[in-house]
């Protein structure tokens, strides 16, 4: 077993906070890889691309650690959305993916096949949510209710990438209500790592945390240590957009579960 687990949520394109969050975990760039001299593994859960200003190469690079299992990775919704771009399928080219696409365009045609195919590869391997460290913790994007742990039917999917929705009385130009989930849940095993809604800080209730802190929009990039329960961060270096992070109350302290 890994000697232990660095979870990263949304990176939004946001390269160079990136390089900098895994310099800051330990991980030392050797031969073009980053790697832990203890042996530890990141955990990407989800929206690696959109908004932010490199998702490109955000692909590349998570790519790479991917298959030289050194991470591993979940698909968030602006992935599922990339992905569906890729098979040719009718998306809306708006709420972020418009800056990917941008990118996208800009490269040689040969570029553009070379990271469609690495990032459809990388979706299509990877699992919806994945448990870890002999099932202490659950990664999923936008969380999972525990009860749902071991299913992946469609309720499920939708769940893990968009949360928990409301869509009444939205409108067409609107994105749906997300309701607090994580208020019902009564059990506290295992850990639910998620990202999905940008908050100030990392949110903890139940041993479930919330580790979207917003970088794309100004915030900070943030990596939940496991075993240790203990968060890392970096700012962001965005232009701020206070009125992208939701206010939820901050419900419990991270150093309660130490």
């Amino acid at each position: 077993m890994t000697k232990g687990l660095d979870f990263i949520g949304d990176i939004h394109g946001c390269r160079n906070e990136f390089h900098v969050l895994l310099q800051k975990l330990g991980y030392e760039k050797k031969k073009g890889i980053y790697t832990h001299p203890d042996n530890r593994k990141l955990v990407f859960i989800g929206d690696l691309t959109d908004r932010g200003p490199d998702s490109v190469n955000v692909i590349e690079d998570v790519s790479v650690l991917v298959n030289h299992q050194i991470a591993y990775y979940i698909p968030g919704n602006h992935c599922d959305k990339l992905y569906r771009y890729f098979l040719g399928r009718p998306v809306q080219i708006r709420h972020g993916l418009e800056t990917t696409v941008a990118e996208l365009q800009a490269l040689s045609e040969a570029a553009y096949q070379r990271i469609r195919r690495m990032f459809m590869r990388l979706f299509e391997e990877a699992s919806l949510y994945v448990s870890l460290y002999n099932g202490e913790a659950v990664a999923a994007h936008a969380g999972i209710r525990r009860t749902d742990i071991g299913k992946a039917d469609k309720a499920v999917r939708s769940f893990v990438l968009y949360g928990d929705i409301d869509r009444k009385d939205q409108k067409a130009d609107q994105l749906p209500k997300r309701r607090d989930w994580v208020l019902k849940e009564k059990n506290e095993s295992p850990w639910i790592v998620y990202g999905h809604t940008p908050v100030k800080t990392p949110r903890v209730f139940r041993r479930t945390i919330n580790i979207d802190t917003g970088c794309v929009f100004g915030g900070a990039l943030t990596a939940f240590r496991y075993p240790e329960i203990a968060t890392v961060d970096v700012p962001s270096r965005q232009p701020e957009q206070p009125e992208k992070f939701r206010t939820y109350e901050q419900v419990e302290a991270l150093n309660a579960y130490r």
